[in-house]
């Protein structure tokens, strides 16, 4: 009798597990939702760039833009995730969860939320272990704009930065596509006057003169000078986006830090900098400071 019940419950429960296996199969094949206004214009964006994300020198489905006029930088990643757009949008729609990506770049030192979720107060230094005193904060205002079962986009924006940089815009959308993934479109801006293109300058002359971005540019090389400057930091931010999105739990920083760390030596001509010992154990004392400050 006993061994009857347990054949039967092991019968029903591989049943169960097949429906739900078959759940999981369908939501993942299952076209997306129909689309209109800004999720429309992202769907309509990413299918026409359909066979650069198919073939690119990035090896991942990801296309990258970059623009100089007018003393404003601007560089735009479009790429397709492999997660579902619930994953997503409830991944990045709180401010705090932006402090965590962001703080995943080289050059964040520190990250607080202010203004009961308005602001992002984000300290920018060094690509070394730096005291928050030496580094310049940027505050940044969040703002979720349109969010529903199609779209979701969520703004930052600053009127000043270091120097004489101004008016920062990081723009980030995304929309569900066929085959349970995910359209995303990040944007990072920001427009720079005298005292931050003399640095500049002396920065692409010295310590950044041979550094790139990724745009070809004739004779098997790659864009350079402050385009490839707003390439390599764009890129770093998606990135960042990316680990976050593959491990967003709090108990999952360590898998954060060394997914964004070797995704980035996956581009080393571009974006290799320290040595990932080095990285994490920099970004261990910032996440650590960054808990202490705000308990």
């Amino acid at each position: 009798m006993n061994t009857l019940i347990a054949t039967v419950a092991r019968r029903m429960g591989f049943g169960v597990f097949l429906l739900a296996a078959s759940t999981l199969v369908s939501a993942q094949q299952a076209p997306a939702p129909p689309a209109t206004g800004p999720a429309a214009e992202l769907r309509a964006k990413l299918q026409s760039l359909a066979p650069q994300l198919a073939r690119n020198a990035f090896r991942r489905p990801l296309a990258l833009e970059s623009s100089e006029a007018a003393d404003r930088l601007s560089g735009d990643v479009y790429a397709l995730v492999d997660h579902p757009f619930a994953r997503v949008s409830g991944a990045l729609r709180e401010p705090a969860a932006w402090c965590q990506v962001l703080m995943l770049h080289l050059n964040t030192k520190h990250c607080a939320v202010k203004g009961g979720g308005g602001a992002l107060a984000v300290a920018i230094g060094r690509k070394f272990d730096q005291p928050i005193a030496d580094a310049q904060t940027i505050t940044f205002a969040y703002t979720a704009g349109k969010t529903d079962a199609n779209y979701l986009n969520v703004r930052l924006t600053a009127d000043t930065g270091p120097l004489s940089t101004h008016n920062y815009s990081i723009v980030f959308e995304a929309s569900p596509m066929d085959g349970g993934k995910t359209a995303i479109h990040l944007r990072y801006a920001y427009a720079y006057g005298t005292a931050a293109r003399l640095a500049m300058k002396g920065y692409l002359a010295t310590l950044g003169s041979d550094k790139v971005g990724f745009t070809p540019a004739g004779q098997g090389g790659y864009i350079g000078g402050v385009r490839g400057v707003v390439e390599r930091n764009t890129m770093r931010y998606y990135l960042a986006i990316d680990s976050y999105l593959d491990a967003p739990g709090e108990a999952q920083l360590e898998q954060r830090l060394a997914a964004w760390f070797d995704a980035t030596e996956q581009y080393t001509r571009q974006l290799h900098e320290i040595e990932k010992s080095d990285y994490l154990a920099m970004k261990r004392h910032e996440f650590q400071r960054m808990q202490q400050a705000a308990s």
